[in-house]
């Protein structure tokens, strides 16, 4: 899904499968530790928002997860909130079709 992410938004980028596949696993590391974190210290903003503040948590992490990973990168805040969006759609929907 991140490659399909990287080919879809212009500010994305990754160098290889195997740069998708650590930074994948990166980002699932982020999300699970740091995310976590995040969410529930912004959780009355996303109340408030309906969700929406969501977005802009994920293209933090997002962003967070390319700088770690060397060969992945998100160059400005619209790729990265785009590429959240776009990266949740994919997520869904490749849940929907395996399981």
């Amino acid at each position: 899904a991140l490659w399909l992410v990287a080919q879809i938004i212009a500010g994305i980028s990754v160098a290889g499968f195997g740069t998708a596949m650590v930074a994948t696993v990166v980002i699932a590391l982020v999300n699970g530790t740091v995310g976590f974190v995040l969410k529930i210290l912004t959780f009355p903003l996303t109340l408030l928002t309906l969700g929406l503040f969501l977005l802009i948590v994920n293209a933090i992490l997002l962003k967070l997860a390319a700088a770690l990973v060397p060969g992945f990168t998100v160059r400005g805040f619209l790729p990265a909130v785009l590429g959240s969006l776009v990266l949740t759609i994919l997520d869904r929907l490749l849940h929907v079709l395996v399981f």
